[in-house]
């Protein structure tokens, strides 16, 4: 079965304790976990309340799960990665799928950004090939020189400094 262009929902199903069981137009059945991110943002906090989350149903012809009383919507695309995320067998999967998620770039930025192919981007963000850790290290990698101006600079000039504490 190959993977979709972009994700779409076919069914959504509201799970006791904040989860949702998804279902994809390519018949990928995945179950999401979305507790934390209820606590964890404002914006989401109404769907807390009782019985709103249970209201959960498909939105925009599947491109979205929403909840009408509080008008709060999800992307399917950011449901599909949450969830592969959640559901990787293993770190390095996790890593790099939430890697995706955060940044958002495009396929062939990403693979440009890891110095792998766009292909090897494609098979691995499907979260049905495992990720190798050299990938995830790369993801970890490409944060750490996003968060530090100096070495983006460097990244422009090609030249990278090593400086050694005593």
């Amino acid at each position: 079965m190959l993977p979709m262009k972009r994700p779409r929902l076919n069914a959504v199903r509201a799970l006791p304790d904040y989860r949702l069981a998804l279902t994809f137009i390519d018949g990928q059945q995945l179950t999401l976990d979305l507790s934390a991110d209820l606590h964890a943002y404002p914006g989401l906090q109404p769907l807390l309340a009782d019985h709103v989350f249970e209201g959960a149903s498909l939105g925009d012809d599947g491109w979205t799960v929403e909840w009408p009383e509080p008008d709060i919507q999800i992307g399917a695309d950011s449901l599909y990665l949450d969830a592969l995320a959640q559901n990787a067998t293993d770190e390095n999967t996790r890593i790099f799928i939430n890697w995706r998620a955060r940044t958002g770039l495009p396929l062939n930025q990403a693979a440009e950004a890891l110095g792998v192919s766009a292909r090897s981007i494609s098979r691995y963000s499907s979260g049905r090939e495992a990720v190798p850790r050299s990938l995830a290290l790369a993801c970890l990698g490409w944060d750490s020189l996003q968060q530090c101006s100096a070495l983006e600079a460097a990244e422009e000039t090609g030249r990278y400094t090593v400086t050694r504490k005593p």
